[in-house]
């Protein structure tokens, strides 16, 4: 059986093989939301997964107890929204659109924590991921390096492992130590992020559980980029 580090080891190794993937094409300060919003849908589907199998064993064939238990969960997956069924969809014309359409539904779907979070993420972004055919060989090679195996982040396989957070000091360390001075952040530095406001930090600590959204009136407005509807932003804060 591997120990904790040799698994976050392997899962930090795939996570740095997928970059390649927007290497030379795409700068670091924006690929890595792209690479940390895929971890967080890959490690909410695995442990859906996990927990599915283990109230089956309870509940048996009855699908409305099965999933009325799992509403209780800190997030819930639509079943089309799970890294599998987008993996499943990886040879579609529009698998940018597809994969935006996938998070707007996560992220209805857990309003409380997630509104807002992916809101600077867009995986059907021409100007940053190249015209249609590139753009979609490029979702399409992401999509099949966090297939691997070894990425496997059931809590039954990781334990307590902090595969977000960890992961997250792991590649931010290495973007660090790649990108221009402007933009290096001090990893000995406790609690420090980005100096944007964007996904991967928010990513981050929706994976840990620490999103509050803050009390009062909710101002701006964004456009979904799957339907182009305007839905109201969420100004909330995050705490430590």
């Amino acid at each position: 059986m591997q120990s904790k580090k040799e698994i976050q080891s392997d899962i930090n190794g795939i996570l740095w093989k997928a970059c390649d993937t927007f290497r030379g094409a795409v700068d670091p300060s924006e690929y890595k939301n792209y690479i940390l919003v895929m971890l967080f849908l890959k490690y909410v589907s695995d442990v859906w997964q996990d927990h599915y199998e283990t109230v089956k064993k309870e509940y048996g064939d009855d699908e409305e107890r099965i999933l009325r238990r799992l509403k209780r969960e800190r997030f819930v997956l639509p079943p089309s929204c799970t890294f599998q069924a987008l993996y499943d969809q990886r040879n579609a014309a529009n698998l940018g659109e597809v994969i935006n359409e996938s998070l707007d539904a996560v992220e209805e779907a857990n309003k409380a924590k997630l509104e807002g979070v992916f809101r600077n993420i867009d995986f059907n972004s021409e100007s940053s991921l190249g015209q249609t055919r590139e753009r979609n060989a490029r979702l399409k090679s992401l999509l099949e390096d966090f297939h691997d195996p070894r990425l496997n982040l059931r809590p039954s396989r990781v334990g307590s492992l902090d595969v977000i957070g960890d992961a997250y000091e792991y590649l931010i360390g290495k973007f660090a130590a790649s990108s221009t001075p402007r933009r290096k952040c001090p990893n000995s530095s406790p609690g420090w992020s980005i100096p944007s406001r964007g996904s991967a930090s928010a990513t981050r600590r929706a994976g840990r559980g620490r999103y509050s959204s803050s009390a009062g009136s909710r101002s701006g407005r964004r456009t979904s980029r799957s339907t182009g509807r305007r839905i109201p932003a969420a100004p909330g804060r995050w705490r430590r």
